[in-house]
């Protein structure tokens, strides 16, 4: 397997296909880069580079006790870039994959990159607050921790067989193949660092961050996303980015990056080419 070591001794799985112009990928909680295999084999076979990293404490990633919030995530995604010497390289985050996309251009500018895009992401901010009145309360992320504590193998079934894919809706067909992988991936997680990173998704403010966003940046984002919801996120970072370009799917869920993967593909390959 391709690893580093970070800085403060964690040791980040990576995968690196294909050569180009190169596309890096962030996921989503609690999975790992396996997620977007979809759009990288996609983009790998058009002539693109794809790398994806497992965060910290994430898929083969090593698991430590702390540093399992956003400013590590960020300066872990730079070590690598700067370990590959990526340049004019387009970044997607999915979900929280978006935050640490925001994160680390807020920590380390655009240097190595010419677009971002976020995808289904937690930016701005997804805690209700007085002045962020769209957010969701606290109540709901204590119920997933409280949740993982108690059994996280049978919420990591549940959350892909309901609400990340719509599966919940009237007249879904689940995928069982799709619900296990995402089962699997989250296992594959530390328990200690998945459960932080729900504090890091959940609480952590991008909207400065979003403020220094110098660079093309698309947005995509389904209106009936259960889990991060559309006004509070997309929207709302499409109101803080100056240069930014919102597509809004209707109907679609969180993880639309498998149940749209087609029209997603489509749409990051003319933002990618435009």
């Amino acid at each position: 397997m391709s690893t580093f070591t970070t800085s403060d001794g964690v040791e980040i799985y990576y995968k690196d296909w294909g050569a180009g112009q190169p596309i890096v990928f962030c996921h989503g909680w609690p999975l790992d880069a396996d997620s977007w295999e979809s759009q990288m084999i996609f983009f790998a076979d058009k002539g693109y580079r794809c790398i994806a990293h497992d965060r910290r404490g994430h898929g083969r990633s090593s698991q430590p006790w702390d540093g399992n919030d956003m400013d590590h995530y960020a300066d872990d995604l730079a070590q690598l870039l700067d370990l590959l010497d990526v340049k004019n390289a387009v970044l997607f985050g999915f979900s929280t994959g978006g935050g640490e996309v925001a994160r680390y251009i807020g920590r380390h500018g655009t240097k190595r990159l010419a677009k971002a895009g976020l995808i289904s992401s937690v930016p701005p901010l997804m805690l209700k607050t007085e002045d962020n009145p769209l957010g969701l309360p606290i109540e709901v992320f204590d119920g997933i921790r409280a949740a993982q504590l108690a059994n996280r193998s049978q919420l990591y079934m549940d959350i892909p067989s309901g609400p990340f894919y719509g599966y919940n809706r009237p007249g879904a067909t689940p995928s069982h193949g799709i619900i296990q992988a995402w089962w699997m991936q989250g296992m594959l997680g530390g328990h200690k660092n998945t459960y932080d990173s729900i504090k890091a998704f959940s609480e952590t403010d991008f909207r400065g961050d979003l403020k220094k966003f110098d660079i093309p940046t698309l947005i995509i984002h389904g209106d009936d996303d259960q889990i991060v919801p559309i006004d509070a996120a997309g929207r709302a970072s499409a109101k803080l980015i100056k240069d930014s370009k919102l597509i809004v799917y209707e109907g679609a869920p969180h993880g639309l990056t498998d149940t749209h993967k087609d029209k997603v593909n489509a749409d990051m390959l003319a933002f990618v080419k435009g």
